[in-house]
């Protein structure tokens, strides 16, 4: 009878702790789905059977004429933003009340690895972001460019290959593959060579960060159902250890020291030579308003964390984006031959060959390459919490400190009130003439305000020198297997994926002198 008795009393404390905060959309007059026990709306997430996006993606289209949306992660109340101008508020002139992005609930205890400068918090991400942004200035990123072109030149050589046997190819694999080696170049001085090497090393460590194992992920869900109990589980321990052995043995190779190449090591080790970074907090203020000064000692672990986040999230994102407007490509042959027209009369004002400056004139193809980023953004979603209580002047509602917004990308995307019949693939509606102004506050790939993306010059210009080498060469069409509308993997978590990768036929184009 005690045994019964004990586990009656855990249930019950168990339903009160996953419903109590069940009545705060409720109290604030805010539209939103019936919540389960524990699991809040995200129940579909919880079962591996929708993305986080799709679970935005669903409740966004529920509620056409809600200007926002609640939503319960677990327990936690969290507000879907529909509306750009509001989404564009937060981001930047309110930006105070959400410099946060979330992911980290506990801000005294960070996994080692998530002390980088995606996932970093208050004066941790301000000091990152003040230190790190040099290394992505254009004359950062034209002095890369070369390795850029030689990883392209590579990248033709794979689909090449391919396409003598008659096989299709699946573009995701070769695009991360690209985009991987360009890395390991850029930004480790390392020839990665996962565009010949099948079973590269960094190519095998790149789909280990993001196929997480069950284990991993039950570990997430725990984290989210019971924050305080769960804080110390690591997520990123099954690859902890290979990350902090790849930049250890890199900083013993240089002796601790810049090596002269300037990469992303370099400008690493050249912050920890300077010794503590120094700057205004943007988390405390003195007596009078003025801001408290914070401090970062830049550590081994420090360089670890940054390597990890300018490794993963500089190939998955680059190498989504550029496959799915592949994949696009093969399906809209017109824009196609229309983009290789551009890259070959752009090529051959330049000798030939792909440059900086021959890719900044590819204007047209920029145009692709966004409408691709438009239908299917790497990142679904962007993710704010909120620092202090914040009141929406337009509801009079106030919400507290530690609650996040969503801002759902690809529904904004995708929704005809913004870009007339969204299905379309039509590289114009990037247009300068054509592409109103307004929508650059709906159009986010790469986020806006403070905490957009650092990486976004970098990440467009390997993103188009991959694709004009790949059209400079190839015409691309659907295999046998190709699926026309690829199926988004539910287990996709910060930047989306797709079930099953995207072959295609690379047929090699016979150019007429």
């Amino acid at each position: 009878m005690i045994t019964i008795a004990i586990v009656v009393i855990l249930l019950i404390s168990l339903y009160f702790y996953g419903t109590r905060n069940f009545k705060y959309w409720e109290v604030r007059g805010i539209k939103h789905d019936k919540p389960i026990p524990l699991f809040g709306n995200n129940w579909l997430g919880f079962t591996f059977r929708a993305s986080m996006t799709q679970v935005a993606n669903d409740l966004y289209w529920k509620y056409p004429n809600e200007r926002v949306v609640g939503f319960f992660r677990s327990s936690k109340p969290e507000l879907i933003i529909r509306d750009p101008e509001i989404a564009k508020r937060l981001l930047i002139s309110d930006f105070a009340h959400f410099f946060e992005r979330g992911f980290t609930p506990h801000k005294s205890v960070f996994e080692p690895l998530m002390q980088n400068l995606f996932f970093a918090e208050g004066d941790l991400w301000k000091l990152l972001r003040q230190r790190m942004t040099p290394a992505f200035t254009s004359g950062k990123l034209k002095a890369m460019f070369p390795l850029i072109v030689e990883r392209a030149e590579k990248l033709k050589s794979r689909a090449l290959a391919a396409a003598a046997h008659g096989k299709s190819l699946d573009a995701r694999d070769l695009m991360a593959r690209y985009t991987t080696d360009f890395i390991g170049a850029c930004g480790f001085g390392l020839d990665a060579d996962t565009l010949n090497e099948e079973d590269s090393p960094f190519r095998q460590l790149g789909i280990k960060i993001f196929k997480m194992q069950p284990k991993e992920v039950i570990k997430a869900i725990l984290k989210d159902v019971f924050p305080d109990l769960c804080q110390n589980l690591k997520i990123w321990a099954h690859v902890e250890n290979d990350v902090q052995e790849l930049v250890g043995q890199i900083l013993r190779k240089r002796d601790y020291k810049p090596s002269g190449r300037g990469d992303f090591i370099d400008l690493m080790l050249e912050c920890k030579m300077k010794g503590t970074v120094v700057g205004e907090s943007i988390e405390s203020r003195k007596p009078d308003g003025s801001p408290e000064t914070a401090s970062l000692e830049f550590n081994d672990g420090i360089i670890a964390a940054q390597v990890f986040v300018f490794f993963a999230a500089g190939f998955e994102t680059s190498s989504s984006a550029t496959s799915f407007t592949l994949h696009q490509l093969a399906y809209h042959q017109e824009v196609q031959k229309k983009a290789q027209e551009e890259v070959d009369r752009v090529l051959a004002k330049h000798d030939g060959k792909l440059s900086y400056d021959s890719v900044k004139e590819m204007h047209y193809l920029e145009m692709v390459f966004k409408e691709g980023l438009r239908m299917f953004p790497s990142l679904g979603f962007l993710l704010r919490q909120c620092t202090r209580p914040y009141t929406f002047p337009e509801f009079n509602m106030t919400i507290d400190e530690s609650v996040r917004v969503m801002i759902p990308l690809q529904s904004m995307h995708n929704d005809p009130k913004y870009f007339p019949n969204p299905e379309v693939f039509r590289p114009e509606r990037f247009a300068p003439e054509e592409f109103d102004n307004k929508n650059k506050y709906v159009f986010l790939p790469f986020g806006i305000g403070p905490r957009a993306c650092i990486g976004e010059r970098l990440g467009l210009m390997q993103s188009l020198a991959g694709l004009a080498a790949v059209l400079s060469a190839f015409t691309v069409e659907p295999g046998p297997e190709t699926v026309r509308h690829p199926i988004v993997d539910p287990v996709s978590s910060v930047v989306q994926g797709i079930k099953a990768g995207l072959p295609l036929m690379f047929r090699p184009r016979n150019k007429v002198a």
